[in-house]
């Protein structure tokens, strides 16, 4: 099924006088969300016993949870010590998920830095490889990983990148973030067949099997000449993208992604837009 739900404790989450994740559980239960992502963006600090108190508020209120790794987070890095780091990360990662028990961790692959670009990608196909070695000797091949498209010129997440990083192992499944790829793309995604040309793009490489629950993060992003600015909120009407077109191509190839709202504080009230969009829009059979 189709899943919705924010990343982080959202502005309102604050003001009902919730304190602790534990208690986004039901906070999502009561909005009728289905889903949360917990981002350990500044660095894995929690406790092993917070993270299996929190997995069992999850399960209790029937929500689904995943992680976003460490932002700082490149395997294009010229430095081994470095990209040892990142694997590190995203290791870690899985391992609190799996406490929790959810079963995707979110990274961002790569920033291109002094190289070329092509140099950049190649590096980071060279260091998912081993990531994958990885993962399997850790046991951890059951869980998702999902490289995300990235919305600066400089970092390294095209679409077309994080496709070919999901060919490497069954194990990585693709995160689109809609508007990283607007931001990027200088306002691309207005139509239903700007996002339908996508998403039938992802099902050519890499299989309907693969791409049916792939993981979708949306928000509207302020952008300029490098890409993105800053996260906003649904009630910004310049940038876009709007949600409205997504929800009916991914009704008409039958998907079913794990979306996430990162809107700017109100990720939990534009998480229940969007289900609510999703739940209104009609097809043509």
């Amino acid at each position: 099924m189709i899943k919705f739900g924010p990343s982080g404790n959202s502005e309102a989450f604050y003001e009902a006088g919730y304190k602790h994740t534990e208690q986004a559980a039901e906070f999502c239960r009561q909005l009728n969300l289905d889903c949360f992502e917990y981002s350990f963006g500044r660095g894995i600090l929690m406790s092993e016993d917070k993270a299996i108190k929190i997995g069992q508020a999850f399960k209790e209120s029937g929500i689904e949870i995943s992680v976003h790794a460490p932002y700082f987070i490149n395997f294009a890095n010229p430095d081994d010590e470095a990209a040892q780091k990142s694997y590190g990360y995203v290791l870690k990662s899985a391992q609190f998920v799996a406490l929790m028990g959810g079963e995707r961790v979110v990274f961002h692959p790569a920033a291109q830095g002094k190289v070329t670009r092509e140099e950049a990608v190649k590096k980071t196909i060279e260091r998912l490889k081993i990531l994958t070695e990885y993962i399997y000797l850790n046991n951890l091949e059951n869980l998702k990983f999902c490289p995300e498209t990235m919305g600066k010129a400089a970092q390294i997440g095209t679409l077309e990148e994080v496709v070919e990083f999901c060919k490497i192992d069954k194990c990585f499944i693709p995160a689109i973030d809609f508007g990283h790829i607007n931001a990027r793309e200088q306002g691309s995604l207005k139509t239903k067949d700007d996002y339908k040309s996508r998403l039938e793009y992802m099902i050519a490489e890499l299989g309907f099997e693969r791409v049916k629950n792939f993981h979708v993060h949306f928000s509207k992003i302020m952008y300029g000449g490098k890409g993105e600015i800053k996260h906003l909120t649904f009630d910004d009407d310049k940038y876009g993208p709007e949600f409205e077109p997504l929800a009916i191509a991914l009704k008409e190839l039958n998907l079913q992604p794990y979306i996430v709202s990162e809107s700017a504080g109100t990720q939990a009230r534009d998480a229940q837009i969007m289900k609510g969009i999703y739940n209104s829009v009609d097809i043509l059979k």
